[in-house]
């Protein structure tokens, strides 16, 4: 079992709790879409998920792949994240 998840952290989200259970499910989203793909040290690579105002921003240990990065805009744009594209990534 992993036990290293990223850190999800969101802007507001003291007034606006939702806004991490969000992050929660697109962190699911993302882990399953992974394994489908057959990646399985993915999730080490990614050390926290921050939601600033609608636009989604992951932080990377090590510099993510081009596959890696349309993992979090795929689960982002889905009914379980915000909707739209807005993701950033950092390394």
């Amino acid at each position: 079992m992993f036990l290293d998840h990223p850190t999800l952290t969101a802007t507001n989200s003291f007034t606006e709790p939702d806004r991490l259970e969000r992050l929660t499910r697109v962190y699911g989203y993302v882990a399953a879409l992974a394994d489908l793909a057959g990646k399985q040290s993915f999730i080490e690579k990614v050390s926290q998920l921050h939601d600033h105002k609608g636009t989604l921003i992951v932080f990377w240990h090590d510099s993510p792949t081009e596959d890696e990065k349309a993992f979090f805009t795929q689960a982002w744009a889905s009914k379980m994240g915000d909707g739209s594209n807005n993701v950033e990534h950092e390394v």
